[in-house]
């Protein structure tokens, strides 16, 4: 009986971190606090997922997760770049390149 308290209260929590996560994407003024908002929000989705599939005892809510994190990893690492130099997927040119000598 504990542990299914202690279960729920764990569920409940994340749920509401989440909203809170999702709230805070549409409240942030700027690109970059946006990207932190919603980075947030998949990293507590994971783990909800996590607990998920704790519950059930299977390992699909898991398999889930390991693949939004791989998504989440990538479209970070995407949007970071794009907001450092508007290029996301090519190398920066170099002082001397660009054909003017």
């Amino acid at each position: 009986m504990r542990h299914q308290a202690v279960f729920f209260a764990g569920v409940l929590w994340l749920a509401v971190l989440l909203g809170v996560a999702v709230l805070s994407v549409g409240w942030a003024r700027t690109t970059a606090e946006r990207l932190v908002a919603l980075d947030v929000a998949v990293l507590v989705l994971m783990g909800l997922l996590g607990l998920g599939a704790g519950a059930v005892r299977r390992s699909y809510p898991l398999d889930a997760a390991l693949a939004l994190a791989l998504l989440s990893f990538v479209s970070t690492l995407a949007a970071a770049r794009y907001l450092g130099d508007r290029r996301p997927f090519q190398q920066p040119e170099e002082p001397g390149e660009g054909g003017t000598g």
